[in-house]
Order: C-alpha cells, then structure tokens, then sequence
C-alpha cells in the first residue's frame, strides 16, 4: 500500500515537473516556426512586430506584478524566456526589412533594433520604481496583473488586423497560430488546475478566442494572395 503511494506521489511530481517545463518553454516555441519562414524568405510582411511589442511590455509587467504577487515560479522563468525570444525575432525581422528596404521611412515609431531595447528599459525603469513606491497597494498590484495580462491576451489582436486589412494571411505561419491556440488552452488549464490569480484564468481564455478568431482567418483568406505590399509601416 505504501509502494503504491510512494509511485502515485512519483507520477504526480513528473507531471508537476513535466507541467512546468511546459508552461516555461511552451511560450516560445510557436514563434519557432514563423523565425524559420522569416529567415528562409527573407520576408517579414504577414508578421506583425506589434506582437513582439505587445509580448515585452506584457511579461515585462507580470514580472513586475510578481513583486507584488508571487505567483509561481514557472511562469516568471516563463517572462524571462519569451522577453529574450521577442527580441530575438525583433532583430531577425528588422535585420530583413533593413536589407531589402530601398529607401529609409520616417514615419515608423520605432525605425531600429536599438529603438525597442531602448524603449523597453525605459518602460521597466519607470515602472520598477513606480512597483517599488506603491508595492504595498493591493489595487494597484492587482491592476498591473491586469495589464500584463490583458495584455499578453490581446497579442494576436494585430496580427487579426493585418491580416483583416490585406484579406491574406500569406506569409504568417499557420504552424505558429496553431501552435498558440493549442499553448494557450493548456496554460489556461493550467491556470485554473493551479489556481493561479483570477487574472490569469479570464485573460487565457479571451487569448483563446483571439487564437480561434485568426483561425477563422486563415480558412476564409485560404485562397487569397498578398498582390499589393504596403508603401509605409508603423510597425
């Protein structure tokens, strides 16, 4: 009977240990496939750097969220890791438009690599200091776990709307998408199976939505090829 327990409590720590490995690394792997399809076609258009954006600014506010609220540990490992894959696929994408661009454009909000790593430490300065002053309000705390991820459940929500715009999802990995909804139903289980804070749990299951939503895209643009690029960015 001991022997039996003895394995029960066995098999439920390497699920918990496999569970978590998951929820750390499980984050980044979907963005594997669009960086290959990035680097193989030297072609960045039907992938939005608003995703990337809205991933720094998201994790970097969970991490800050997690002063106030320690959550557990995995999912901070997990902000670390997808902190350093956004700015991995920033670089590979910039690096492409820069050598394939003929003439520079003025009107885009952040024209460099150096701009985004200039924002975002500006963006975890101000608000280190801001958690560090009001740590100890507990509405505040909750609202930027709020935020963060309000936030991180929106990402898809440029990546719709480009493709809405070009009524194409050519050159965005279907892989990736597919790779998202299938990550965020897990971590959302995880989520309510790990009673994490009730922002996690609501704002898993608006990024499955979203997930699903661009889905749909792809099916009802399946035949639709991107004619036109545009001549101007913001992203």
């Amino acid at each position: 009977m001991q022997l039996e327990t003895c394995e029960q409590l066995t098999l439920e720590n390497m699920a918990g240990w496999l569970a978590s490995a998951a929820m750390i690394f499980g984050g980044v792997v979907p963005f594997i496939p669009q960086y290959r399809e990035i680097k193989r076609k030297e072609d960045t258009e039907g992938f939005s750097l608003y995703v990337c954006l809205a991933l720094l600014i998201a994790n970097t506010l969970r991490i800050l969220f997690w002063f106030g609220n320690h959550f557990e540990v995995p999912l901070l490992l997990q902000s670390i890791l997808m902190i350093i894959t956004m700015f991995f696929m920033i670089k590979v994408c910039i690096d492409v438009r820069n050598k394939h661009q003929i003439t520079k454009q003025k009107d885009r909000v952040f024209k460099d690599f150096q701009s985004y790593v200039g924002f975002m430490v500006l963006f975890t300065l101000v608000g280190s200091v801001v958690m560090y002053l009001l740590v100890d309000v507990k509405i505040f705390v909750e609202t930027v776990g709020l935020l963060a991820l309000l936030t991180e459940a929106m990402l898809g929500l440029p990546q719709f709307i480009r493709n809405f715009g070009n009524k194409s999802t050519e050159g965005m990995s279907l892989a990736m998408v597919a790779m998202w909804t299938l990550g965020d139903t897990f971590k959302t289980c995880y989520f309510i199976k790990r009673k994490q804070p009730i922002q996690f749990e609501l704002c898993g299951a608006l990024q499955i939505c979203i997930d699903l939503a661009i889905l749909i895209q792809v099916y009802i643009y399946r035949n639709n090829i991107l004619l036109v690029r545009p001549t101007a960015r913001v992203d």
